[in-house]
């Protein structure tokens, strides 16, 4: 029998700024914080507060049996496209139902800093 997996989501307190390429491309005082036993926490951000007009849907898709199915984005700017560096849970499973309509980043995929 195993162990049963722990997910936490908390609100992220403070003002985040979210840079890719050279731009701002997101702002927000409303993220996410999800902590997973065995991984590092992960920054969710909300979509509202994302330039979406700068990502595109990537056909990857990869299954986590806590959270659910995660859809992929690449981040297209000026200059280059970054494949799939962000995932987001579409329909999360129950107990993470939070994170809908969120997206989070690869390490080093943007830099995402506390502003205030």
């Amino acid at each position: 029998m195993g162990t049963k997996t722990i997910i936490e989501i908390e609100t992220a307190p403070g003002n985040w700024s979210i840079r890719a390429q050279g731009a701002v491309i997101g702002d927000t005082s409303r993220a996410l914080l999800l902590r997973e036993d065995g991984y590092e926490p992960v920054l969710y951000i909300p979509r509202e507060d994302l330039q979406m007009v700068f990502f595109d849907k990537s056909d990857k898709t990869t299954h986590c049996p806590h959270k659910g199915d995660a859809t992929y984005y690449h981040l297209a700017g000026k200059n280059r496209r970054d494949e799939n560096v962000a995932w987001s849970y579409e329909a999360p499973r129950d107990g993470v139902s939070e994170i809908a309509g969120y997206l989070a980043f690869h390490k080093g995929a943007v830099t995402i800093d506390l502003v205030s």
